[in-house]
């Protein structure tokens, strides 16, 4: 089963990072949290991605072009300019499609766009810019048994703020805002039948609005709940937790080996 990552957004919300490189390359423990991604369906033995490029498509490109190269011992030639990788570390079995699907073209349009490197099988969607330690075999499990166009992942969103306890007029103490007391929002990590394409008309159509929308109406929209760890990377605010928590050692979406 293929893996569809969108990762053409402008990411207008880190720009302190984005305006050298996409959203998906910023680097969580130096790597991009695009490999990060990449890491948690290769667990489960989905290792053949299509990502849908736009912004700076070409850094995402050069990644990897470089990337057998890039962490091995190297023999250069600097005359001929021969190169020969003189010892080279584990490398993933991973085969990577690289589209081009247009700097404004919306999520939607850029699904549509790959379409025809997914084929006509079910596949798989995400964006470029949310991990989880989600069960993403659990998630394909529950679209087989439903047998609907589509089914998204809800997750709980992060706590943001914490909480105040008042007596009346006087605080009486603080607590942090428990992650369970919000409702359900799209995490993303879809999976989709290739039916979908009808629901998607052009570069234009945002694939969380009519199309999602539609769906749910039709009664063709399952959902996984995940109740464990989600975190998008929106800000630069979500860049220092998610380094954080992998510099701890302790990085909850860390479930490969």
């Amino acid at each position: 089963m293929k893996v569809a990552i969108l990762a053409g957004g402008l990411g207008t919300r880190l720009q302190e990072e984005t305006q050298i490189k996409p959203k998906p390359m910023v680097e969580i423990g130096g790597r991009p949290i695009l490999w990060h991604i990449m890491k948690i369906y290769s667990h489960f033995g989905f290792k053949e991605f299509v990502i849908a490029l736009g912004y700076r498509g070409g850094i995402i490109k050069d990644y990897f072009l470089n990337y057998r190269t890039r962490d091995s011992n190297l023999v250069i030639d600097l005359k001929s300019g021969d190169t020969q990788v003189a010892s080279a570390h584990d490398v993933e079995d991973w085969k990577v499609h690289l589209i081009d699907t247009g700097i404004d073209t919306m999520t939607g349009g850029r699904i549509k766009r790959v379409a025809d490197y997914l084929g006509d099988e079910p596949f798989m969607v995400t964006y470029g810019d949310g991990i989880a330690d989600i069960n993403l075999k659990a998630v394909l499990e529950l679209h087989q048994k439903e047998n609907r166009i589509a089914t998204v992942s809800a997750v709980r969103p992060p706590a943001r703020f914490g909480q105040i306890r008042l007596d009346k007029t006087g605080v009486i103490g603080f607590a942090e805002k428990p992650q369970a007391d919000s409702g359900w929002i799209n995490g993303g990590f879809f999976v989709l039948d290739s039916k979908i394409k009808k629901y998607i008309n052009d570069d234009d159509t945002v694939f969380e609005r009519e199309p999602l929308e539609r769906l749910a109406q039709e009664g063709m929209l399952s959902s996984y709940q995940h109740d464990g760890f989600w975190q998008c990377m929106d800000t630069v605010r979500d860049v220092e937790l998610l380094q954080s928590l992998w510099a701890s050692g302790n990085a909850p979406w860390r479930i490969w080996k």
